[in-house]
């Protein structure tokens, strides 16, 4: 089996630059981390992988070559192939001339599933997942919680999806990409520290559009049609928490928190 998982690396939402002439992110020069949710998905992957050492795993990045620092600490998590997407007509493309541009690459390659985020921390959109799938003519699940291994193996995963008020099930059959969510249970592990300096060179790849071939005209700034209107940053609430004994005290409190919350009548 091979897995493809696509990755963005995003601005720390505490030091990133803006270009508000061209309603664009400035990505160069700046401290740059995983995308959150892409994070959970290539946790899943590796997780899977260790329990099933021939698994195959590919991640694929479009960026500035600035990420390939972030790349090579990726590999060294016993991934088998990075692929950097870069190219400077490629540079302020919105979602649907990005998924032109990660659907060309994907259309030249072998894979069984794809793996990614529900959603970006620069962008919150989530509309690449889906406008991928469309343009690969594949199935695509997004906002998922949790990923049935047994039936992930045999490929038509069993998947818990939230839909805000409740949870739902769905199986879908491969090829499919599946978007995971970062509040689910998958994390992306350190990399050892016997593969701090790892050298992966050789399994890290990077693509311009001399390969891929995109119509100029329909990526980048100037081929994109979205228009920012306005944009602003998106603030995550911290939601305390709080650790009880087994005891009575302990019993004590989960059971007032449920019934102050309506849990309990």
């Amino acid at each position: 089996m091979k897995i493809v998982c696509l990755l963005k690396f995003t601005p720390d939402v505490d030091a990133f630059e803006y270009d508000y002439e061209n309603n664009v992110l400035i990505r160069e020069n700046i401290k740059q981390i995983i995308n959150l949710d892409d994070a959970c998905a290539l946790g899943y992957a590796l997780n899977l992988k260790k329990k099933h050492p021939e698994i195959e795993i590919e991640v694929v990045t479009m960026g500035p070559l600035s990420v390939k620092g972030l790349m090579e600490d990726v590999l060294r998590r016993r991934v088998d192939r990075g692929t950097i997407l870069s190219d400077p007509v490629f540079a302020g493309s919105d979602t649907l001339a990005t998924s032109l541009i990660l659907g060309e690459y994907l259309k030249r390659t072998e894979y069984d599933v794809i793996l990614t985020g529900t959603q970006t921390l620069d962008g919150d959109t989530a509309h690449v997942p889906s406008q991928l799938a469309g343009y690969l003519g594949i199935g695509q699940m997004s906002a998922i919680m949790k990923i049935d291994e047994a039936s992930f193996l045999e490929g038509a995963p069993l998947v818990e999806v939230d839909t805000e008020n409740h949870t739902d099930t769905y199986k879908i059959a491969f090829p499919a990409i599946l978007s995971v969510r970062r509040e689910s249970r998958y994390r992306l592990p350190f990399v050892r520290y016997a593969d701090l300096e790892m050298d992966v060179s050789d399994r890290l790849h990077i693509i311009d559009n001399s390969v891929l071939q995109v119509d100029e005209n329909i990526i980048g700034t100037h081929g994109s049609a979205t228009k920012v209107v306005k944009t602003y940053m998106q603030t995550y609430e911290r939601k305390d928490r709080v650790v009880v004994q087994n005891d009575d005290e302990g019993i004590e409190t989960v059971y007032n928190f449920l019934k102050e919350n309506g849990y309990l009548k």
